[in-house]
């Protein structure tokens, strides 16, 4: 047997791993650009433009635009999806989002509770 010949039966060399690396193609990386952009200039407007008339509103309409463009870079740009390296590379991702979810509602409750139950109430007919 040659060196070409055993280097095609040997594991991890057949055709179905190689397809699970397939990177995207022109029109994906197309469509991912032209999506974020859009979902950068529809916020940029709803600021520039106060069309919604409430900061509040505002705020939230720009964070609902975050999170859709971050989900368009993953599958677009990363290549993220359920089937890419058997299910682990999003597997990761979610377990990442629930510890950093997590970490920042524990750190905000912490910080939180603290502000409420340490300082000294504030009696403003005590001025000395």
């Amino acid at each position: 047997m040659s060196s070409e010949t055993n280097a095609q039966h040997q594991p991890g060399h057949d055709d179905h791993a190689a397809e699970e690396h397939v990177h995207g193609s022109f029109n994906g990386y197309m469509i991912g650009f032209g999506l974020s952009v859009v979902l950068t200039a529809i916020p940029f407007w709803l600021v520039m433009s106060g069309a919604l008339g409430s900061n509040q509103l505002t705020a939230f309409a720009i964070m609902a635009f975050a999170v859709v463009q971050i989900l368009v870079h993953m599958v677009f740009f990363l290549h993220m999806n359920g089937r890419s390296e058997g299910g682990w590379s999003l597997l990761a991702l979610l377990f990442t989002l629930i510890l950093v979810v997590i970490v920042l509602a524990g750190s905000l409750w912490v910080m939180y509770h603290l502000n409420t139950n340490m300082m000294p109430p504030h009696d403003m007919r005590q001025v000395p």
